[in-house]
């Protein structure tokens, strides 16, 4: 039985949690959950016009207000934009932060994804998470009743793994149809991203693929919307499915009897 209730969404950017997890965060908030969210990097190639710590600065300050929404707590290793790598300096500063959030629940990007950032948040994000509870990983305290925590991986982009094409089979998928307008609500706080998306495609595309992606995941689920993840059963971590029996998605007995 786990002792805490403390959620970390460990992503590589900001807006990432926003745009795959964040409506999953919400329903674990309402279940009195505390909410955690962290990127790798700083967002500092988000901007086509401001330099590097212009853009990096308005990025950290719109995650914050994102996760400020809904009363979580936003965190950033400081990693520039397409420079995430699992070395020796990152795989540090994960294992501290964990230290200091002590997950019970976390989720982060696949293993496949559609670029390095995502797929190197991820070994950071795995690597952590076994091994923050570990005495001599961290000069940090280990935090009381640390341990192995439930880890789930969220949709790559478009929900299709990247060397083959194919859509991901999850292992659960996550009701979110009356949380996504607060989902959505987060996403809109990152105005930069917005803004030059808009200015791009002549749309509200930043918002409208989100809610495409969710629509997607929901017609599966047979809901308005929902979020989709594959949980980690590797050895030492918990094998029962939390995000099931928490939140009582669709089986994917009944996902299967719904697409026929």
């Amino acid at each position: 039985m786990m002792s805490q209730n403390i959620a970390l969404a460990m992503m590589a950017h900001p807006d990432d949690a926003e745009i795959l997890c964040a409506g999953t965060l919400l329903r674990l908030l309402e279940l009195g959950w505390s909410i955690h969210i962290a990127t790798a990097a700083n967002g500092n190639c988000g901007s086509m016009t401001l330099d590097r710590k212009q853009i990096a600065a308005i990025r950290h300050e719109e995650a914050k207000v994102a996760a400020a929404r809904i009363g979580a707590t936003y965190h950033c290793l400081g990693i520039n934009d397409v420079e995430v790598t699992y070395s020796v300096q990152n795989i540090r500063k994960a294992i501290d932060l964990f230290r200091q959030v002590n997950p019970s629940l976390v989720i982060t990007h696949p293993r496949h994804d559609y670029m390095l950032d995502h797929e190197q948040t991820h070994l950071l994000a795995r690597g952590a998470s076994f091994a923050f509870a570990a005495p001599n990983a961290s000069s940090l305290p280990v935090p009381q009743h640390a341990s192995v925590p439930y880890l789930y991986y969220a949709d790559p982009l478009e929900g299709r793994d990247p060397y083959t094409g194919q859509l991901v089979t999850p292992t659960v998928l996550i009701d979110i149809s009356d949380v996504m307008q607060a989902k959505s609500d987060m996403l809109v706080c990152h105005v930069s991203q917005r803004q030059w998306l808009q200015k791009h495609h002549g749309m509200d595309e930043y918002i409208l693929a989100m809610q495409r992606h969710g629509a997607m995941r929901g017609e599966s689920a047979g809901c308005a919307f929902a979020e989709a993840f594959v949980q980690h059963s590797g050895h030492a971590y918990p094998q029962d499915d939390l995000l099931s029996r928490l939140l009582e998605p669709q089986s994917l007995s009944t996902v299967e009897q719904i697409n026929g």
